[in-house]
């Protein structure tokens, strides 16, 4: 064999086997789809979408198969943007506003939705303006969190056409105009000077209750002390009572044992008794004794020695 032919021959093998290995390894490279994690790849076959690759190794057939997008599946966020509404008391204020989303399905946020951004942010700025509507200014400042709970249900109901999911929505800011600051600046003033007044209100009411409160507890107590006085000249009277009563019945006993001479010397106590009360009288400067009343105090001394003796 001619050596030149020879030469030729193991030229073109050469080739050829170079050839198939090139074309071995694009075959590889066409079908062999290393996914990220953080991306979803969408296949079209010869324009037409077949499925979605999600993170990890995957084969498809070569030349027939391409990737015709990679969409990231992070979570995004939106520029801050601001809207102007107007509140149910008529105010117009401008809210600033973000919207947190990110795409659950690969294939509806790239063949139903051009623009994903400009779509939320046009559906955000409608549900914003109509939350903001059904609010006064007041409820607006302080009721950010069910305004933002809200706002995020109604976008994620327009959104999810589009294989989005709406994970949060936050009003960051309430601008309102410098009239409209001083009017609430009034406003406040005029609430807490309100409000002192309710609470000075209270505190002269709570004064009176307190200064009823002890005059009822004084006269309680002025009651306590009338009943326990009461109670102790009743006792009085009745200790008294029964000690006469038991001197009459003594008296009686008496009478009954001695007859008369007791009862004459009963009597005769009783006038003695009477004139040491005048003597002992303040107002007592002089006491004229009768001369009967001399006789009455010897006849006492008689009548003594005589009960005496008939006793013995």
């Amino acid at each position: 064999m001619d050596t030149s032919l020879l030469g030729f021959e193991l030229g073109l093998s050469s080739i050829i086997t170079i050839l198939i290995i090139v074309l071995a390894f694009v075959v590889v490279k066409k079908g062999v789809i290393v996914v990220p994690q953080s991306r979803n790849y969408v296949i079209e076959r010869f324009g037409k979408y077949t499925q979605t690759l999600s993170a990890g190794l995957h084969f498809i057939v070569p030349f027939l198969d391409n990737v015709a997008f990679k969409v990231s599946i992070l979570e995004r966020q939106l520029p801050e943007f601001n809207i102007s509404v107007i509140t149910r008391d008529n105010v117009e204020v401008q809210l600033e506003a973000t919207v947190f989303f990110r795409i659950v399905d690969t294939a509806a946020s790239v063949y139903r939705i051009a623009d994903i951004n400009q779509a939320i942010f046009t559906a955000a700025t409608s549900i914003v303006r109509s939350a903001a509507g059904k609010l006064e200014l007041d409820e607006l400042q302080s009721s950010r969190e069910s305004m933002n709970s809200e706002i995020a249900t109604n976008l994620q109901e327009a959104a999810e056409i589009w294989g989005i999911e709406i994970t949060r929505t936050e009003i960051t800011d309430v601008i309102v105009d410098e009239q409209t600051k001083a009017a609430q600046r009034q406003q406040l003033n005029a609430e807490r000077e309100r409000r002192a007044s309710i609470a000075r209100a209270e505190g002269e009411k709570r004064s009176v209750e307190l200064a009823a409160d002890a005059k009822l507890y004084e006269a309680q107590k002025e009651a306590d002390a009338i009943r326990v006085k009461a109670e102790a000249d009743a006792y009085s009277i009745e200790i008294e009572a029964k000690a006469n009563a038991e001197q009459t019945r003594l008296i009686a006993a008496a009478i009954a044992d001695n007859g008369q001479p007791a009862i004459n010397y009963e009597i005769m106590k009783r006038q003695v008794e009477a004139i040491g009360n005048m003597a002992s009288a303040n107002n007592s400067k002089t006491v004229v004794v009768p001369t009967d009343v001399t006789q009455t105090l010897g006849s006492l001394q008689v009548l003594l020695d005589s009960f005496s003796g008939d006793k013995k």
